[in-house]
């Protein structure tokens, strides 16, 4: 018998529509507890509730205390973990994670896009999908995963793509590594192995800024002096800026604080191919660091697991790019 452990954390999956309002909002009691649903013969669940919060109430506390518990669940025996989390930040509880513990055992992350009384409802057929996926022997070792929708995702890449459409979330440039059928779980990409680092706490203020035509310096000026620990910035194109930006960044690099740069595309990778002012060749030569891969909110956390991690300057560096 493989031992499931499912922690509710909230969001629409969790939530009801107001038949008069139409206004979707949290109960008291997650309709996902006592909900008929159809498992494998060989699962055995535990069913926790770590929260019930909407998404954006969760903080990178909350993301520890996650951590954490599927930590006790390892050395309790459990096969794998299902988490039920709103979609608005569950990429970046996936890719924390994915990022701190991937390796551990199966990490599965659902949700809906639609409430428990909605017609359409997503939640009960992704959660019964989630534990699937959860207690499938092909799902060792293949990091955090996001099961959404028939489909399985990598929690490095995914991303949320529509406000309301229940295919919602997606894979850009790669696609999902998988999907659910009705009888199989079927992995159909390789997952690359990446560095990871456990942390026990996610102290520090990283903010995100998102450049645009006609960029002014003013934001950058207001940076540097302000208490934050690191930079990350959505760039434009391959990794560009407007040349106004360029002197504030200087100085904020300059106080030894790091600076990363991520591509506002969607699809693609950052890195620096065009030298001129503002290029990514003159921002590489400044010291600012090209994160190829990864969104913006996905950095913000890596940058702040680095900073809590004590890595030197050149750990870090290595870190952020590979």
């Amino acid at each position: 018998m493989k031992k499931i452990l499912v922690l509710h954390t909230g969001g629409t999956i969790a939530m009801h529509e107001d038949e008069t309002t139409k206004n979707v909002t949290p109960g008291a009691n997650n309709p996902l507890i006592n909900a008929p649903i159809d498992i494998p013969e060989d699962v055995s669940l535990t069913v926790e509730e770590m929260f019930n919060l909407p998404s954006p109430h969760i903080t990178p506390t909350h993301m520890l205390l996650l951590k954490q518990r599927i930590q006790k669940a390892k050395k309790e025996g459990y096969f794998g973990v299902v988490i039920t989390h709103g979609t608005d930040t569950l990429e970046e509880t996936a890719f924390f994670l994915d990022t701190t513990i991937g390796d551990l055992l199966p990490i599965i992350i659902t949700g809906a896009m639609r409430s428990s009384n909605e017609l359409g409802s997503d939640g009960l057929y992704n959660f019964e999908s989630a534990i699937r996926v959860a207690s499938c022997e092909t799902a060792l070792e293949k990091g955090v995963l996001v099961v959404m929708n028939d489909e399985i995702h990598s929690a490095r890449y995914v991303t949320k793509t529509h406000t309301t459409n229940v295919a919602t979330f997606r894979t850009p440039t790669l696609g999902p590594v998988g999907i659910v059928t009705k009888s199989k779980i079927l992995f159909l990409q390789e997952i690359l192995p990446q560095c990871r680092f456990d942390v026990e706490e996610m102290d520090g203020l990283v903010p995100i800024i998102k450049s645009y035509a006609g960029m002014q310096k003013g934001l950058f000026q207001a940076l540097a002096t302000s208490p934050i620990d690191g930079l990350v910035i959505e760039a434009l194109g391959a990794g560009n800026l407007p040349p106004e930006t360029l002197h504030p960044l200087e100085e904020i690099i300059a106080s030894g604080l790091p600076v990363v740069l991520v591509f506002r595309c969607f699809n693609g990778i950052a890195e620096p191919v065009y030298d001129y002012e503002g290029g990514g060749k003159q921002l590489q030569k400044m010291g600012i660091i090209f994160c190829n891969s990864i969104n913006s909110q996905k950095a913000r956390l890596e940058l702040l697991v680095a900073l809590n991690k004590k890595l030197t300057r050149e750990e870090l560096i290595h870190y952020m790019e590979n």
